[in-house]
């Protein structure tokens, strides 16, 4: 599992339904199993995600041995679906994860 910060003020903008027709847009089919967003795509054989309103969770189960144009496209719709639901892009992301990372280990 994953959590990624939330831009702020991106919070309210997932709640209700949005974080599931964000990964709908995204992934096509999705659907809400226990406050959970659930969706499968390409590589990823199941994504559960969801948010606390300050950080965006998401556990990813990855299918292994497909083929390049597969995992190439399953990537980048796993980044646009993490910018639209963080509002971070992937570049910021990483940012925020090597501070955390700094922070956790200073």
């Amino acid at each position: 599992m994953r959590a990624y910060e939330l831009r702020r003020g991106q919070g309210k903008k997932l709640e209700g339904d949005r974080l599931r027709k964000i990964a709908e847009e995204g992934f096509g089919a999705a659907s809400s199993e226990g406050g959970k967003v659930v969706c499968s795509f390409g590589a990823i054989e199941k994504l559960s995600a969801w948010t606390d309103g300050k950080q965006l969770f998401v556990d990813m189960v990855m299918r292994t041995g497909v083929p390049d144009g597969v995992a190439t496209d399953t990537i980048s719709r796993n980044n646009r679906f993490l910018e639209a639901a963080t509002g971070y892009s992937a570049k910021e992301r990483g940012k925020k994860a090597q501070e955390a990372a700094k922070k956790g280990a200073a």
